[in-house]
């Protein structure tokens, strides 16, 4: 079973996805089945790590182990489909898994009293297969396919409440943008079969020599995966989109979204790396990028007064930070000395606020959805004093926004004060700004806290109670993983980040797969 890990992390959510519409009007059943398959998910993914931390990165070939099919024309055609599992793609596929588990658990409950919930969770473990898919294949091609899989499922998601015009209108544009970016996807995909015959990444990292064509490749991919990760000036879509859509969806949406963000690094490490002027400018383009998302999403939150689309302005905020720690890793990608001295610990702050930011901005969220589930707004102006009612929510909530503020002892800080030391020895002014965004940050959720918490409790709030057991265990795991992973910082570092991180600088020396090369 062992070798076949990565056909099984597909295979099972895929399996699962086409189950669950047998369970109609049978909720608890669907709700019990994705709980099951998404857990199983989980302990595969964490299997396929402990085998890429112990054997080093996993080949798989779906189909034929040479491209042997020959059309009447004489064309040989390589029918198959590989899958290549490094460090940073098990990485992510810890976080997919986790959130889908995560997610699956929350709904239990929290969406007892909505219809069609067979649907939502056939969409959810879809929504989790494309995310495996995404961050686990070795070709551009099965990207984006994986990326059209996660897109489609994601948007039928975000709309799943279409008796409200908000979420359609949310769902309608998150289609569209998807849309787009996978058009552009498609479009690089074409340019770079058309004058290299293969779509195979480390086959194309050997061959590419940055003609017009591929610059033109380069800033279709670059645009696209940066539209769908919500950078700024492309985040438009994310207010609205994590706002309107289920809270037990959030978690993984966010790693959807993150995925994307994996894509971007992936080919500007992987196919471009070898480029040394050109990738030391688009190292600075996406620092760049990253103190203006991050500037502009906290300054957004700062004015909201719908609590989870506060939240979701925070989404974009932490974004910069992932771009602005693995930008400054590939601005100096082709200067050993600086790669040693800051440049990989600077990535490895980007990478490891990933996952950081997956936790404690799940987390969140999924007390924003507590507070809708018990008072029926989002409106913080309309809430109170719902500490001594909601106690375990509250408590979870003071954990995610210290973690997301950067205080020690979360692991908000963790990632982030390496983002800080690596980016300083590059460039003060962006520490500075990185530094005023946290500042920022915990200025909105102490906001957020004293509106929503504090104070005596509101008359109309006299009868309310914490909510299930289901949504609070969801709430403890991430909680209990911030403070973990701050706890225990090195360890994370060591075992999980590290690789990942050494995964994408050593990337293009490896060997191509399959004797395509």
């Amino acid at each position: 079973m062992i070798e076949h890990l990565p056909a099984l992390v597909i295979a099972i959510p895929l399996f699962g996805a086409f189950i669950t519409p047998l369970f109609r009007k049978r909720y608890n059943l669907a709700a019990l089945w994705a709980i099951l398959i998404s857990g199983l998910t989980l302990v595969l993914v964490l299997l396929l790590e402990y085998q890429v931390l112990t054997k080093g990165m996993m080949i798989y070939v779906f189909g034929a182990d040479k491209p042997t099919l020959v059309l009447p024309s004489g064309y040989r055609v390589p029918i198959r489909i590989m899958f290549q599992v490094d460090g940073i793609g098990a990485f992510m596929a810890i976080s997919a898994g986790l959130m889908s588990f995560v997610g699956a658990v929350y709904s239990y409950s929290h969406l007892q009293k909505e219809t069609g919930l067979e649907k939502y969770y056939t969409l959810l473990l879809l929504l989790t297969a494309g995310i495996l898919g995404m961050v686990l294949t070795g070709d551009l091609f099965n990207l984006f396919v994986f990326l059209e899989i996660a897109s489609i499922a994601g948007s039928a998601l975000v709309g799943f409440r279409n008796y409200r015009g908000e979420a359609s209108e949310a769902g309608i544009k998150y289609l569209i943008v998807s849309s787009v970016a996978s058009l552009m996807v498609l479009f690089a995909v074409g340019i770079l079969y058309g004058q290299y015959g293969h779509l195979n990444l480390a086959y194309l990292s050997k061959q590419i020599t940055f003609n017009p064509l591929d610059m033109i490749a380069l800033g279709l991919l670059f645009t696209s995966f940066a539209m769908k990760c919500g950078s700024v000036p492309m985040h438009y879509w994310v207010p609205d989109a994590y706002t309107e859509v289920p809270s037990g969806i959030n978690p993984p949406l966010l790693v959807s979204t993150y995925a994307s963000l994996y894509a971007l690094f992936r080919v500007s490490f992987t196919l471009f790396g070898k480029i040394t002027i050109d990738m030391a400018t688009v190292g600075w383009i996406m620092s760049i990028l990253g103190v203006l998302t991050m500037f502009i999403g906290v300054t957004m939150a700062l004015v909201q007064k719908d609590v989870k689309r506060l939240m979701s302005y925070h989404a974009i905020s932490q974004t910069g930070y992932m771009l602005l720690g693995v930008g400054v890793g590939l601005t100096v990608f082709h200067d050993k000395q600086a790669l040693i001295e800051f440049g990989r610990t600077a990535m490895a702050g980007g990478v490891f606020h990933i996952i950081n930011h997956i936790i404690y901005k799940s987390l969140l969220l999924l007390t924003a959805g507590a507070l809708f589930y018990v008072t029926g707004t989002r409106n913080l102006n309309e809430m109170g004093g719902l500490a001594r009612k909601m106690p375990i929510t509250t408590i979870s909530f003071m954990v995610g926004a210290a973690a997301i503020s950067g205080i020690p002892p979360f692991n908000g800080f963790a990632s982030k004060f390496l983002i800080y030391e690596a980016v300083y020895k590059l460039n003060p002014l962006l520490a500075i700004f990185a530094m005023v965004t946290s500042i920022l940050t915990l200025a909105s959720f102490v906001k957020v806290f004293a509106s929503a918490f504090l104070g005596p409790p509101l008359e109309k709030y006299e009868k309310v109670r914490e909510v299930p057991k289901p949504m609070i265990v969801a709430m403890v795991i991430l909680a209990a993983l911030c403070v973990l992973f701050g706890l225990f910082p090195d360890f994370v570092l060591d075992k999980i980040v590290y690789p990942a991180v050494d995964a994408l600088i050593n990337f293009i020396q490896y060997q191509s797969w399959g004797g395509l090369a």
